[in-house]
């Protein structure tokens, strides 16, 4: 990953419906769901959750897939991991670092 594609990540989830939609995505997992399901339990008007769908998927954290008549987005876990990794790749000057409390900060 790049800088260009992670400051496009996290630029589509600096959004609070986006990083909602992104969340619900990630906790269904692999089977994805369709907008009709995400705007029913998130609350969302489905015309504004096309549009942040659209958003996500530029940003290339989620996929879509037609099956049917339906489709189905999911959260593209390897693009979401290379972000990850982008943003820690020299965590702790290459340092594991270790959480001894759940709660506390990251110990490097």
């Amino acid at each position: 990953m790049n800088e260009d594609q992670a400051v496009s990540a996290l630029s589509a989830l600096a959004h609070a419906q986006r990083l909602r939609v992104f969340r619900a995505l990630v906790v269904i997992g692999l089977d994805g769901l369709t907008p009709s399901v995400m705007a029913d339990q998130l609350g969302i008007a489905r015309n504004t959750l096309s549009f942040h769908l659209k958003e996500l998927a530029h940003a290339g954290l989620v996929t879509v897939e037609q099956q049917g008549r339906n489709l189905i987005y999911r959260a593209d876990f390897s693009h979401m991991n290379e972000l990850l990794g982008y943003l820690t790749e020299h965590c702790c000057q290459n340092v594991p670092c270790e959480v001894s409390d759940p709660g506390a900060r990251t110990a490097c």
